[in-house]
């Protein structure tokens, strides 16, 4: 698997990020900072693409697939070490990398679930997002990531999510995870490499 280890995510890859957000003065309010969190978030849905696409073309059997999801999974989601003094900042920061996990951990387990079970039913995924935002307001948390994990594997699939859905969720975890999901979408449609690089204009 050291192979795979190159291919798919680096403990190293994720740290870069990091400290491209230790660096940088981060306002999600604003277009260059909100572009740096967006692409550490599409940056690990790519990879989450690109080992579900192993799996499908047979280049990694389910048991592979889900030690890749795991590992990748483990890097990405574990707590952030910023090397920061001042403590607010610090702070603001961490709260900043939280978000973008948060949204993350609906495209690990619909990765997960696609493997293992394969895709959910066919049906709108508006009609999913509703039915976990439903769940969100009765409070039943479980449900609703559920649901929203059914919609990952139908994007794995190749059905679309119109993100005009956002529009009508309150801000929560249902939203954060739906975020999560854009993420995925795109992945799997162009899984491109987002570039580390600084922009200089």
């Amino acid at each position: 698997m050291t192979e795979a280890e190159e291919t798919y995510y680096t403990e190293e890859r994720w740290q870069n990020w990091l400290s491209r957000v230790e660096e940088e003065e981060l306002d999600p309010e604003n277009e260059d900072s909100a572009r740096l969190l967006l692409n550490l978030q599409d940056d690990a849905a790519i990879a989450v693409a690109k080992i579900v696409s192993a799996y499908e073309e047979d280049r990694l059997d389910d048991e592979e697939a889900i030690e890749e999801l795991e590992r990748v999974r483990t890097i990405v989601l574990s707590e952030p070490e910023l090397d920061i003094e001042d403590d607010a900042a610090r702070e603001d920061k961490e709260m900043l990398v939280d978000g973008v996990q948060t949204s993350l951990v609906c495209v690990f387990y619909a990765a997960e679930e696609y493997i293992v079970a394969g895709a959910a039913e066919e049906a709108p995924l508006s009609e999913y997002v509703e039915a976990a935002a439903a769940a969100e307001q009765d409070d039943d948390m479980d449900a609703a990531l559920g649901y929203l994990v059914q919609a990952g594997t139908r994007i794995i699939v190749g059905d679309e999510l119109d993100m005009a859905v956002v529009d009508d969720l309150e801000y929560g975890l249902v939203s954060e995870w739906v975020n999560g999901l854009d993420s995925l979408q795109s992945a799997m449609s162009d899984p491109e490499v987002v570039e580390e690089e600084e922009d200089d204009d």
